[in-house]
């Protein structure tokens, strides 16, 4: 080791004193320098997108994206604008805010409605982000419209689910309410969007523009994030204070006293050392912060055959059930702590798996780490020498889509679907279907192997029991098979986990599960409806996955889901008693 190297490796260990990395250090510390001898800090500030590409036109596409750099000081000018709409909502007598979008423009509000909860005498706040027949009904029953406000967020203006939302409570607000049902609506996009003029011709209350500099996934601290936010009484102005000392922390050219490129720094490096799981463990109060990690991460570096899958929501097991891919990142809640957890955590770091620890502080400590991320995702980009600011591989499930809608459109309903696919890899399965379906089953998951991970892409309505049922599945599959697992639901991880899914490593197995809806529910304009839609983004996302030889099985669950996935869990089962998996 050179004597920089143990310099900075010392430096990395005083200033990290809650990480463990184990015998990880050295390369960690190998990365550090290199990107201090880069001036990886001062060329991330001075928007350098040198950093991630040689190409010029990407050069050029990267320069237009780092506007979520400063979006915290621009967004601190506008709290008295966003102070005066909440006051003006709240002296409606709402009750309800229902934030309607998809991945970069919906998850953020997702994490902080469930960090912070509902606030005493302000309205309570929905997140709109599926195409389930089941979940729209649902919704609309359980709203009072005349006293609610949606929002119908998109940053290009035509992003599907969120035109088909709008276009859902728009027409039954004016149904309900007249001409008065467009003051009910909201839109949040770009400058330039579609949805501009279609919202002023629609009378909607407010068109709020976002900032074209900032991608979706590190659009957290813009409108996007914040408006809803402080719709339903959450301070945004601390959130705000606490993601601009964060900004000002990530200034530190030092790197391992950088908090957001240090991060970066050592998990792209361990991502090269082939620990490329990122396991995430938070408290229960803060875990919807993983789904939206998950998109920023998954969706930036899973490209070109490279990257991190962050693996949210899956418990803690014993060493012997993990294996040598993963890295635990810990969140911790002041005043939170599990005693079960932390013994597991020594026994990991004992058994030679990295640990990193980043304190949170509280609720409001997510404006912090919402900055941080984002600084270490672009970071985790630059080591491993991806562009973190597209997503390439995302078009190819919406082409497929598209395609088959404008089938529905011209017959009147979707394609029949040819078992295999394209690639011919795997026929469907269909629990009921007894030694076919088991067989096929078998077939799949008699391809994983050490690196490899589950992931379970669930086309279902969401609900307690479903997600105990998919917990369940998911924690034999990694306990009986050694390898990681992730939990999606579609549409939502299409905008999400889908990139990873196909543009980062040959290391997904995939189990689609998808159900019969009980009633659609139709979509004005449109010659089909939300079932519709949500049938053909499966088939179509199945169907990029095969072209991409992806190893991958539908797996429909029939009329019961509950029931489907009961049997399901039999399978799995039953297939890990075997022999060779005991």
């Amino acid at each position: 080791m050179s004597p920089n190297k143990g310099l900075v490796s010392q430096e990395m260990d005083e200033s990290t004193e809650r990480w463990r990395l184990g015998s990880y250090v050295d390369s960690v510390a190998g990365r550090v320098g290199s990107l201090e001898a880069e001036r990886f800090v001062e060329r991330l500030w001075a928007k350098d997108p040198s950093l991630w590409s040689d190409d010029d036109g990407t050069r050029s596409m990267i320069a237009g994206a780092l506007g979520w750099l400063e979006v915290g000081t621009k967004m601190e000018s506008r709290i008295a604008d966003l102070d005066n709409f909440a006051a003006e909502v709240r002296a409606d007598a709402t009750t309800a805010v229902v934030h309607m979008g998809m991945g970069g423009s919906s998850l953020a509000p997702l994490v902080l409605g469930h960090a912070f909860g509902p606030r005493d005498d302000w309205p309570a706040l929905y997140v709109l982000d599926t195409t389930d027949p089941a979940t729209v009904i649902g919704l609309d029953r359980e709203l009072d419209l005349g006293h609610s406000l949606f929002i119908e967020a998109s940053k290009s203006g035509t992003t599907a689910e969120p035109l088909a939302f709008g276009a859902y409570f728009y027409d039954r607000l004016t149904g309900v309410l007249g001409a008065d049902g467009g003051r009910h609506m909201v839109t949040i996009t770009d400058p330039g969007s579609p949805l501009i003029e279609q919202s002023e011709a629609r009378g909607f209350r407010r068109v709020v523009l976002n900032f074209a500099d900032i991608g979706g996934r590190f659009s957290a601290l813009s409108y996007f994030g914040l408006l809803p936010a402080r719709l339903v009484g959450i301070d945004v102005a601390d959130l705000l204070r606490r993601a601009n000392a964060m900004a000002e922390a990530c200034r530190e050219r030092n790197v391992s006293g950088n908090p957001g490129v240090m991060l970066g720094a050592a998990l792209g490096e361990l991502a090269l050392q082939g620990r490329d799981k990122l396991t995430l463990v938070t408290p229960s109060s803060i875990a919807t912060f993983g789904v939206w990690l998950e998109q920023l991460i998954a969706e930036s570096t899973g490209k070109e055959g490279k990257g991190v899958l962050p693996v949210a929501g899956e418990p803690l097991g014993s060493p012997s059930v993990y294996g040598d891919d993963r890295v635990f990142v810990v969140l911790d809640l002041d005043g939170e702590t599990d005693t079960a957890v932390e013994a597991r955590l020594a026994a990991l770091f004992e058994a030679g798996h990295p640990i990193i620890r980043l304190s949170v502080g509280s609720p409001a400590g997510l404006g912090a780490e919402f900055f941080r991320w984002e600084v270490a995702t672009a970071t985790i980009g630059a080591v491993l020498a991806i562009n973190p600011f597209d997503q390439p591989n995302v078009q190819e499930s919406k082409d497929i889509t598209n395609r088959l809608l404008a089938v529905v459109r011209e017959t009147g309903s979707l394609p029949p679907s040819e078992p295999g696919g394209s690639a011919g890899l795997l026929d469907f399965y269909a629990p009921e279907a007894a030694p076919a379906g088991s067989g096929s089953l078998v077939a799949l998951l008699d391809t994983v192997a050490a690196g490899d991970y589950v992931a379970l892409q669930a086309y279902l309505t969401e609900s307690d029991e479903i997600d105990a049922a998919l917990a369940s599945i998911r924690l034999r599959l990694r306990d009986g098979l050694g390898v990681a697992t992730t939990v999606g639901y579609g549409p939502r991880f299409l905008h999400s986990t889908g990139q990873y899914h196909k543009g980062g490593p040959d290391s997904g197995v995939f189990l689609q599960l998808t159900a019969d809806d009980m009633r659609d529910v139709a979509i004005p304009g449109q010659p089909y409806g939300f079932g519709d839609l949500k049938q053909a983004q499966a088939l179509g996302d199945l169907e990029a996955l095969w072209q991409r030889g992806r190893r991958a099985l539908r797996i429909h669950l029939g009329p019961d889901a509950d029931a489907g996935l009961a049997d399901l869990s039999n399978l799995v089962e039953a297939y890990l008693r075997t022999a060779d998996h005991v």
